[in-house]
């Protein structure tokens, strides 16, 4: 039997290979609005971080998603992003 292919993205934090599912999705839309995609499948540029909370803290600290999307992101956004991944992280311990 063959063996499915698993795809794999880049944290733009830790640089690590990780499988696509065990990524989170961040998309600039065309709108130019930034957004959390779970599902991978919005229409925008994507950036891939791991669910991991402590790397979220230090993207918002070296303003990754400022650079990678070339554009000032919001505190706000930086907090939803942390809250997002600290209660998936939470589930997925249960």
């Amino acid at each position: 039997m063959k063996k499915k292919k698993i795809p794999m993205r880049r944290c733009i934090v830790s640089n690590e290979m990780k499988p696509k599912k065990e990524m989170l999705r961040i998309v600039k839309t065309p709108e130019g609005e930034l957004a959390i995609d779970p599902t991978g499948k919005k229409n925008g540029r994507g950036a891939y971080v791991s669910m991991e909370p402590e790397l979220v803290e230090k993207a918002q600290k070296n303003r990754a998603f400022d650079k990678q999307f070339d554009m000032v992101v919001e505190e706000s956004f930086y907090k939803e992003l942390y809250d997002y991944v600290a209660h998936q992280k939470a589930r997925s311990l249960l």
